[in-house]
């Protein structure tokens, strides 16, 4: 899927459930951060007419940071961040899992090519994830779960006071708000 996808899918888990900014970004940022291993791709591209060009995007891309040891890392650079730290954590594993299934139902090539996801690394390469109707990363199903996270997007920062924004830039975040409850009206909240 693609990495704006997974960062939606990070916040709404994020939003689930009452965390503070630091620990929603953790766990926002721990369903995208899987895909930092397909950075080689920038190096690849900067190599490509040399005589030592890299191949780092095809050989590392859904290696190094699609496996449960990537997962467990992530959960404990949340937990050691947050104050609600068992929760967060928690949160940060279910979103990088998330990641991991979007990957393996919506991330085939075009030239029809599949990525298996190799979890058990570094333990193991001998259980490797793949379904066989993997539908690939243009494919109606990926934009229509997109369409339908921004649409989520939006009604939680509606709802909640908060969106995606807010992990870069709190005025951004707080105009966001502002106009989606100047154009539909401010939340009803029910008292606690």
């Amino acid at each position: 899927m693609n990495p704006i996808t997974h960062l939606l899918v990070g916040w709404s888990v994020a939003s689930a459930v009452p965390l503070n900014r630091r620990e929603r970004a953790c766990v926002t940022l721990s369903g995208v951060a899987p895909d930092l291993d397909g950075l080689g791709i920038v190096v690849d591209t900067a190599t490509r007419n040399l005589p030592s060009a890299t191949a780092w995007w095809g050989t590392y891309h859904h290696v190094l940071g699609h496996n449960v040891l990537f997962g467990l890392l992530l959960c404990a650079a949340t937990h050691a961040l947050g104050e609600r730290r068992l929760r967060a954590a928690m949160l940060a594993l279910v979103s990088f899992h998330l990641h991991l299934l979007g990957d393996i139902i919506g991330a085939r090539g075009p030239d029809g090519e599949q990525w298996p996801i190799p979890y058990l690394l570094p333990f193991s390469d001998s259980w490797q994830l793949v379904w066989s109707g993997q539908w690939q990363l243009n494919a109606w199903p990926n934009f229509a779960i997109t369409v339908l996270l921004i649409l989520t997007t939006c009604f939680l920062a509606w709802r909640r006071g908060y969106s995606p924004l807010e992990l870069i830039s709190s005025r951004a975040d707080q105009a966001f708000v502002a106009a989606l409850r100047n154009r539909f009206g401010s939340p009803t909240i029910p008292a606690n």
